[in-house]
């Protein structure tokens, strides 16, 4: 079984959509359930999710780990044609995983009790992200 999943994001941070994914496997009994980012700019984690500061935190560090190309520390990039944050959100990605693998057991993702799924978006300005999600079961 296959869905697609579509996630409006606004600038980069990291969007959680566990429940879109939690409503989606509910009842489909034992498995594995795989997620895939369909984009160069944009991760997809498993992280906390009841302390906002956290999701704050990691952006804030990526962003200072890999500043735009208009930084002086990052002219040597070339790949710029979208604007400053092109070849950080591409280098960002790489760094980050791109898919995720989740056991379900009884219809229910065994997700941590602090875990959400979430898209990390790299890109500056409105993106629709999609997630390409399979459900395999046992």
């Amino acid at each position: 079984m296959q869905k697609l999943f579509a996630i409006p994001t606004s600038g980069p941070g990291l969007y959680e959509f566990t429940g879109e994914v939690r409503r989606w496997v509910a009842g489909q009994g034992d498995g594995l359930l795989t997620l895939f980012v369909r984009h160069t700019s944009c991760s997809l984690l498993i992280q906390e999710n009841a302390d906002p500061e956290v999701q704050t935190d990691l952006a804030e560090f990526f962003h200072r780990l890999v500043p735009p190309a208009d930084h002086p520390s990052m002219r040597y990039l070339r790949h710029t044609y979208e604007g400053p944050d092109d070849m950080p959100a591409h280098i960002k990605a790489a760094m980050l995983p791109v898919s995720i693998t989740i056991p379900t057991f009884s219809g229910q993702m065994m997700l941590g009790t602090w875990q959400g799924i979430y898209i990390f978006e790299h890109r500056a300005g409105n993106h629709r992200r999609e997630v390409a999600a399979h459900f395999a079961p046992d």
